[in-house]
């Protein structure tokens, strides 16, 4: 597949933010909030708690994937501004590549040509907008490890997921990244990493982090 036709249409120039990106369970959260507090930088969450809709998808995404994706998007370009104005922003996932689960689900017969197509519109229109990041920081994790971290958190409604939907959404992360050019990116694979607990761990991601920043001031 090709998603390369979606990832060269910002605006010029870069904006003080590094973005976390990664499949469901990865943590991408747990490494914003440590930036957070380990580099004082400003967060900005994925739009997951209080959702109306997340959980619903998971129990009928092919009634729900069009409007939770509609939801997301509208939610990331909110949340891009916002951390557009400030120095240092850290963003749990993003809108640069908010378009990969769009794209699982229609390839998937879970959302309508039509409904694709319009959010590809939406989506093009709102990066028109955008400067690339300073920093793209994409934690890769094979399916097994992403299960396991996803039982271990234990939140209902992923709990009911088939493998074949965590599988595919692995391969589509695999292979937007290796098209992504918009920006600088920093590949960690966290595959037997801890880096919530593990303060070794956690300083090792850190220091990845901090040598690819300083290669790029």
């Amino acid at each position: 597949m090709q998603f390369s036709n979606y990832l060269g249409k910002l605006q010029e120039g870069r904006w003080d933010m590094v973005v976390i990106d990664a499949v469901v369970g990865a943590g991408k959260s747990t490494l914003m909030d440590i930036l957070v507090k380990e580099r004082g930088l400003t967060p900005f969450d994925e739009p997951v708690v209080d959702n109306p809709l997340l959980d619903k998808f998971y129990y009928d995404r092919e009634r729900y994937s069009f409007s939770l994706q509609i939801f997301f998007l509208n939610q990331r370009f909110r949340h891009i501004k916002e951390a557009s104005r400030v120095e240092n922003a850290a963003l749990d996932r993003s809108i640069y590549g908010d378009l990969i689960f769009a794209r699982m689900l229609h390839d998937n017969g879970e959302m309508t040509t039509e409904e694709f197509n319009l959010y590809i519109d939406l989506f093009e229109n709102m990066i028109e907008h955008c400067k690339a990041p300073k920093l793209m920081v994409y934690l890769e994790l094979s399916v097994d490890g992403a299960i396991q971290r996803i039982q271990k958190r234990g939140r209902e409604y992923e709990q009911i997921v088939e493998r074949g939907y965590w599988e595919k959404l692995n391969k589509y992360y695999t292979e937007y990244f290796a098209q992504y050019n918009s920006s600088p990116i920093l590949k960690i694979n966290v595959d037997g990493i801890d880096f919530e607990n593990n303060e070794e761990d956690r300083n090792y991601v850190l220091s990845l982090i901090d040598a690819k920043l300083a290669e790029l001031n």
